[in-house]
């Protein structure tokens, strides 16, 4: 769907990591990287937000819910804290 049904720049080469819902089914905590890192958050985060509205109805019709979670997007390190860790373990590897 970001992909093919939303034509925000800002949202181009990003993925989603992880969904966690709430057991009440009252938030949906959306995390979110790009390929570029960190240095887009700002941008992706807003375009994100902007988008909910549609992402939300989107999903709802789409997914068969008694209530549709409101969406919360949040940016996630992880991988770029793993490039980081690879990158100190091949230099490592290079030094033995």
């Amino acid at each position: 769907m970001l992909i093919r049904e939303i034509s925000d720049p800002r949202l181009k080469l990003i993925y989603i990591t992880d969904v966690k819902v709430d057991k009440e089914l009252a938030f949906a905590d959306v995390y979110v990287s790009a390929v570029e890192g960190v240095s887009r958050s700002k941008d992706v985060l807003a375009g994100l937000e902007s988008a909910s509205g549609f992402i939300k109805r989107t999903l709802a019709s789409r997914i068969e819910l008694r209530v549709f979670p409101r969406l919360r997007f949040h940016w996630d390190m992880t991988p770029e804290n793993a490039d980081h860790i690879e990158k100190i373990l091949a230099e490592l590897r290079n030094n033995k």
